[in-house]
């Protein structure tokens, strides 16, 4: 009976001690399954690094944008817009030289706007005279673009026929120019000759130089 007992002692020892090292292995498991968490939470530290690093990518991005936007703006500030006719100062003067059987005024385009711009081309000229309006035709000469810094002065001719017929001719009472791609214009006094020959309708007298044309250059 003893003999019986013991043994069913030392089977409940084993079992006791199989459920211990089961609660033992389950905490093992336990043990191992936070560090799994702790893992994971690492992972999200990494997901999070990585999001860091993707916001590092859309800073620099940011910063390549920022960039383009900078080089852009670069761009459009250096970039030289049109003379308009409000930024220059247009004046006129008679250039004729004696001997010459032709008249010449020179017109001045003085930049006053504070800014480069760029001229291009030929102005538009129109005598007002007696008769009404006469329009100069340009004379073909090569047109070329130029940058007209600011406070500089750029010069073109305008060459007419000198009346020598002795008729009172077609009295001229004032110039109106148009800078190159602009529509507004300025109305000038006519420094050159009173009058004009009186045309035969073969086309016009008056013909209009390109930008540079009048021997001044640029000032």
């Amino acid at each position: 009976m003893m003999r019986v007992q013991k043994l069913t002692f030392a089977a409940l020892a084993v079992v006791a001690g199989l459920s211990l090292t089961a609660c033992q292995n389950g905490e093992d498991d336990m043990g191992q399954t936070a560090p799994s968490s702790a893992s994971s939470a690492g992972g999200g530290s990494g997901s999070g690094g990585s999001d860091q690093g993707g916001g590092k990518d859309s800073a620099g991005k940011g910063s390549g944008g920022q960039g383009t936007a900078a080089g852009t703006g670069s761009d459009e500030n250096g970039k030289v817009g049109k003379c308009r006719t409000d930024e220059l100062e247009i004046t006129a003067t008679d250039s004729t030289i004696d001997g010459d059987t032709d008249g010449t005024v020179a017109v001045e385009l003085k930049n006053g706007g504070g800014r480069d711009c760029v001229l291009s081309g030929y102005a538009g000229v129109d005598l007002k005279t007696s008769s009404g309006s006469l329009s100069a035709e340009r004379t073909g000469e090569k047109a070329t673009p130029m940058t007209l810094k600011d406070g500089k002065s750029v010069y073109f001719g305008i060459n007419y026929p000198i009346n020598t017929s002795g008729g009172s001719g077609i009295r001229i009472t004032g110039l109106v120019v148009t800078p190159p791609d602009e529509t507004k214009s300025v109305t000038l006094d006519w420094p050159g000759a009173a009058t004009l020959p009186v045309t035969d309708g073969s086309g016009s007298q008056v013909k209009v130089g390109p930008m540079g044309s009048a021997g001044q250059g640029e000032g």
